[in-house]
This record gives C-alpha cells, structure tokens and sequence, in this order.
C-alpha cells in the first residue's frame, strides 16, 4: 500500500524531529510512533502519537489525510469519524453536539 504513496514521508534517524514533536524519549534514545499531517501552508493538520508497543493504522492515516484535502477544499463542513472520500460531509451543528457516535450527514 505505501509503495504506491503520491506524498512525501519522511524519516527522523537522529531524532531531531522527534524532539520539536515532542515524541522523543531521552531514555531510551527512541521516539514514540507518531504521525503528523502538515498541509501545504505548512500547518500541523493531524497528528497520533503511540508508544511504541502499539502500532499506527495506515488506512486510517490515509483517510485523514484523504479528510483535510477535502476539507481544503469545503472549509464550511467537517467530516466526521468513517468518513471516506465520495461520501457525504456534514455542516456543524448544535443539535450534532454530543452526538458523535451516531451516524448521519447533513446536506
């Protein structure tokens, strides 16, 4: 699945990224799994930090990402949790409040 990514990724072997993220562990020498989205403008856009016994969900790191390039494009909607590119968004609410485990969209 990666080796088909049309984005960059990167690595951080002497840790100096890891330390301006946060995620590095002085300790131990190692950084904590983490994954950040950085959209063009350079703004931190998504992030998830694991320790580094649980590993990262690439088809989840790719629906973010999926996520906020459609949200560049549609600011006035969000797209709520299972959200997958094709489907619906939703416009922010009151009534939606407190009810994020329920599935609906509103158009």
């Amino acid at each position: 699945m990666l080796k088909n990514a049309k984005y960059h990724m990167g690595s951080d072997p002497a840790g100096k990224l890891a330390r301006v993220f946060g995620v590095y562990d002085g300790n131990s020498g190692l950084a904590q799994r983490g994954s950040f989205i950085i959209n063009p403008e350079g703004v931190l856009v998504g992030t998830e930090v694991n320790h580094l016994d649980v590993g990262r969900n690439s088809e989840e790191l790719l629906r973010k990402l999926q996520a906020n390039i459609y949200k560049s494009a549609h600011p006035e909607e969000v797209c709520p949790a299972q959200w997958r590119p094709g489907e619906k968004a939703m416009r922010p609410a009151p009534e939606y409040v407190g009810r994020a485990g329920e599935s609906f969209v509103k158009g």
